[in-house]
This record gives C-alpha cells, sequence and structure tokens, in this order.
C-alpha cells in the first residue's frame, strides 16, 4: 500500500526525491574533481571519489523508489533524473580517461548513444513516453560497476581487467538498445507524421 507524503510532511517529502536528484548533479563535478587532483597517486582523495561516486549512484535507485512510492514524480524530475545519471558516469568516464590513460572510445560511443537517444526521446515526447528498456538499465548497471571497479585505489590487475570488459559490455548493451530506442523513436514520429498529414488534409 502506497505511503502518503503527508504522513512525513507533505511538502519536505515530495521535494525528497528531487533534492537527491539535484545531489546527484552536484556530486558530478566532486567526483572529477578528487579523481583529477589526486592524479592517479591512489591516495585518500581517491577513496573520497569513491565513496562519493557510490553515493551518487545510490542516489539513483532512491529518488526513484521514492517518487514512485509516494507518488510525487515531477517535471523536474523527469527531466533532471536521466541527465544526472549520463552526467555522473560520462563525467567519471572522462577524467579516468585523462588521468589513469583508459581508451576513449568507450566514451566517445556512450556519449554519442545517449545524446541520440535522449535527442530522439524528446522529439517524440509529445506523442509518447518512450520508458526505459531493461537493455538500458542493464547498460547502467555495467556502466556503475565498471566505474566503481576503476575507482578502486591500487587494485589488482585482475580488477582492473573486470572494469573494462565490463566496460565493453556497457557499450555493446547501449549500442544494442540504442537500436531498439531508435526503431521504437521511428515508430513514433511516423505516427506523428501521419496525424499532421492528416490534419492538413
Amino acid at each position: 500500500m502506497p505511503v502518503c507524503p503527508s504522513h512525513y510532511g507533505e511538502g519536505m517529502t515530495a521535494a525528497l526525491p528531487n533534492w537527491l536528484t539535484a545531489a546527484r548533479l552536484v556530486a558530478v563535478p566532486i567526483v572529477v574533481a578528487l579523481v583529477f587532483v589526486d592524479g592517479g597517486s591512489d591516495g585518500a582523495l581517491r577513496w573520497w571519489a569513491l565513496a562519493v561516486f557510490l553515493l551518487a549512484a545510490f542516489t539513483d535507485f532512491l529518488d526513484g523508489y521514492l517518487a514512485r512510492r509516494w507518488h510525487v514524480v515531477s517535471s523536474f524530475g523527469k527531466l533532471a533524473d536521466p541527465i544526472a545519471d549520463k552526467a555522473l558516469v560520462l563525467a567519471a568516464l572522462a577524467v579516468l580517461a585523462v588521468v589513469d590513460g583508459i581508451p576513449w572510445w568507450p566514451f566517445v560511443v556512450l556519449t554519442v548513444r545517449e545524446v541520440a537517444v535522449t535527442v530522439g526521446r524528446l522529439a517524440v515526447a509529445s506523442d509518447v513516453v518512450i520508458a526505459a528498456s531493461r537493455g538500458g538499465k542493464v547498460k547502467t548497471v555495467l556502466q556503475l560497476a565498471a566505474v566503481t571497479f576503476y575507482l578502486v585505489p591500487g587494485g589488482p590487475t585482475w580488477l582492473d581487467a573486470v572494469a573494462w570488459w565490463s566496460l565493453v559490455a556497457a557499450v555493446v548493451v547501449a549500442v544494442a538498445s540504442g537500436v531498439d530506442y531508435g526503431f521504437r523513436i521511428a515508430r513514433a514520429l511516423g505516427r506523428l507524421g501521419r496525424r499532421s498529414s492528416d490534419a492538413v488534409g
């Protein structure tokens, strides 16, 4: 049975998921700065970067759960939540490429995919909401795992290998789910086009 937000203070409770999303956005430059200043020395700053990243990743689950449970889904949340998710992962991958020298191509492929899917979903938002796919959720889990493993200071060689193959798997799933999104967006655009033609006719 859903819990009514008014039981906990309606105003504060309704805003909590949005505050968690905003906190995740704030965490993005913090993670980047900590990794960059650490500079690959695997000191205390790297541990702090890992802690902030994990906490931010947890808020991704928590804010969505609370918004659904308390029925307080907002326009800000629908827009900012996916942006915060993508920014957290892509910014972490970018700074890891600079500091640790991991290859740039996964970052480039993932960035192109995320931009294309986001623009496509916005293009048809007036007609249909393109819900997150199972592949997209798997991609997110793999990305978070890869970044987490890479952030572990002084991790063993095998952990770097697990991080790399998790990232490769995330790219593969991202491309596959991106193609699926593309077909779904194309069908929605087709329906919009037919409606426009009928209206003109």
